[in-house]
């Protein structure tokens, strides 16, 4: 049970081992729809590419997308997920020999590891903790590294133009935190501890973001709130 914020915070958010061993409870509590917005992002793949695809997911933490692309497609693919937090890929490196899946993980800076060549990127709540001055650079770093016909699926925490309706929408946000049995105490703690630390855009600014970097096809394919899920595809 994620009881990280439940002590006075003493630093920034950090992806550390006291984050990565309750990490998939703070997903899940954290982020509405969570595991409906991983299946989406599964199975719009899935639909996609082809037997021997070369997928990676960047930021994978503890592999659940990955884990959820082993189980539901009859495809064989090349799972890599890449992530700069050891804690974070020990725990997924236990859960992917718990479940017999053949995936390789690689502990790198996002912004500096060799992409290679790809069929489907996979970036779900990751460019949000990128600072803005690299975001749009590594996004076209994303766009280089697909091959044509290439899928990004990524997922944000968004922000709205419209002032009033941005904290409505934190105000619903916080009220679905609460359902979830977090405290006013600990929607606080975290709130500061991340502040400067993620950084999100608007809808319209992820999406001028992709276009820029090349992308020919861009959508949202879901979206709550402040949370959106985001396809990206390379020209064939």
């Amino acid at each position: 049970m994620d009881k990280v914020f439940t002590k006075p915070i003493t630093k920034q958010f950090e992806f550390d081992e006291d984050v990565a061993v309750v990490f998939d409870d703070m997903l899940e509590r954290s982020i509405p729809f969570y595991k409906e917005v991983v299946d989406l992002t599964c199975k719009t793949i899935c639909h996609h590419v082809k037997e021997g695809a070369q997928i990676v997911d960047l930021g994978c933490s503890t592999a659940n997308t990955l884990l959820a692309l082993h189980k539901q497609s009859d495809k064989s693919y090349h799972l890599l997920g890449i992530d700069n937090a050891e804690a974070m890929l020990n725990l997924a490196r236990q859960k992917v020999h718990a479940y017999g899946a053949s995936v390789e993980f690689v502990q790198a800076d996002m912004t500096h590891v060799d992409l290679g060549s790809k069929d489907a990127i996979i970036a779900n709540y990751m460019l949000q903790f990128i600072r803005p001055l690299q975001r749009a650079d590594f996004v076209a770093k994303i766009y280089q590294a697909l091959n044509p016909n290439g899928l990004f699926v990524f997922s944000e925490k968004i922000v709205f133009e419209d002032k009033e309706l941005n904290k409505q929408m934190i105000d619903l946000y916080y009220d679905f935190k609460r359902q979830q049995g977090y405290s006013e105490f600990e929607i606080a703690q975290k709130r500061e501890a991340l502040e400067n630390v993620l950084i999100p855009y608007t809808e319209e600014e992820n999406k001028a973001m992709l276009k820029n970097a090349g992308f020919s096809t861009i959508e949202t394919i879901f979206k709550w709130g402040n949370f959106a899920t985001f396809i990206a595809k390379k020209k064939v």
